[in-house]
């Protein structure tokens, strides 16, 4: 399979940037996930890579190789995108077979590829079927069929479960997985949907408005958040975010919230002004003793946990706890932030601070 280098990649279409200097490394092997909402310019860095748009500026690297001018066709990646397209006057065997029989494979070797991929994907039983009676997922199978038979050095996969219900994607993703552990291929997938970027990526591309905002491990993205969007865009509720006006300094390993004293992780960077204290709701307990108090607006029950909404005197906060705990609507409450797991932002740059939670970790691009 094949590394893969992106150098101070850019798209321009006119006056619209939708892709401005990113660099990023998609190691061999990985299975690499572009996450992002909607024009944030994700698939059009997809696209560049698989030499669908060309780019401005920048380059690109697949195998040491430099690639960005290089057509499609030069490139041996194979491209799985969101609404199948499959040829609807062929069977599924010959959907499969195709770009085997276009470059001249012998009859019988296509043959012994075909039947291989197919019982790799569960699809030996409807291979003389026709594409336009199968299921989406069926649909999707055959798709992915027809891009690993050529056996390319990279695959491109634009929101390839974007078109299932959310039952089956659940299940696709899985199998998907699966999949690329066997085959050992190197990946990249665009997704706006953070849970399935985290369940599935080894790595993660994170943009916004054409910009890449932090790559990295899931872990890291999730728990080391290089911007406040970072922090707000993954998580199930989100980061909460405590605004206050302050300084930090290095070695400083607390800061005034008001009229309260609240620890944070050791700072390796200076700032002062408008701040952010983030925290996620997982890391925050009720306790009478808490040094935030907060009136309970409304208790959303999902089982083991429960997210408890309250009010403060710093805006809105959602914390995770649970299930058994009695909690009740208007009632009032002190809340207790795990230290070791608290953020602090700069609200203008809306960048992470240094300090030993998430030395390092910075956008890139």
């Amino acid at each position: 399979m094949a590394q893969i280098v992106i150098k101070n990649l850019r798209k321009d279409f006119g006056d619209f940037t939708a892709v401005k200097e990113s660099s990023f490394t998609i190691e061999d092997g990985e299975f690499f996930m572009l996450l992002g909402p909607s024009g944030c310019g994700k698939t059009t860095t997809l696209r560049m890579i698989a030499g669908l748009e060309l780019p401005s500026s920048g380059e690109i690297f697949l195998d040491g190789e430099e690639i960005s001018q290089k057509p499609p066709s030069k490139r041996d990646i194979a491209f799985v995108f969101q609404m199948f397209a499959l040829y609807p006057h062929m069977n599924v065997r010959k959907n499969i077979s195709y770009p085997l029989a276009s470059q001249g494979m012998k009859r019988r070797d296509i043959k012994a590829k075909v039947a291989e991929v197919s019982k790799i994907l569960g699809i030996e039983d409807m291979l003389d079927r026709p594409v336009g009676g199968l299921s989406g997922g069926d649909r999707q199978r055959v798709a992915l069929g027809r891009a690993i038979v050529r056996e390319p050095k990279a695959f491109m996969m634009d929101e390839p479960l974007g078109a299932l219900d959310a039952e089956f994607r659940e299940h696709m993703s899985e199998e998907l997985r699966a999949l690329h552990d066997r085959m050992g291929a190197t990946t990249v997938y665009v997704t706006h949907d953070q849970l399935e970027a985290m369940q599935m990526g080894d790595k993660i591309v994170v943009m916004n408005n054409a910009v890449v905002e932090q790559f990295g491990t899931p872990r890291d993205i999730y728990d080391k958040p290089a911007t406040v969007f970072v922090a707000d865009f993954i998580g199930s509720p989100s980061m909460n975010f405590l605004p206050f006006n302050g300084s930090v300094l290095p070695d400083q390993t607390s800061i005034q919230l008001g009229q309260q004293v609240v620890d944070v992780p050791r700072q390796l960077a200076q700032a002062s002004g408008e701040l952010i204290l983030g925290i996620r709701p997982e890391h925050i307990s009720l306790s009478d003793k808490g040094i935030v108090r907060g009136q309970v607006l409304a208790v959303e029950y999902l089982g083991t946990t429960q997210i408890v909404v309250l009010s403060t005197d710093y805006g809105e906060l959602k914390a995770r706890v649970d299930a058994s705990l009695p909690v009740t609507v208007g009632e009032h409450i002190g809340l207790t932030f795990n230290a070791s797991t608290i953020t602090l932002f700069d609200k203008v740059s809306g960048r992470a601070i240094r300090s030993t939670l998430n030395d390092g970790v910075f956008p890139h691009g």
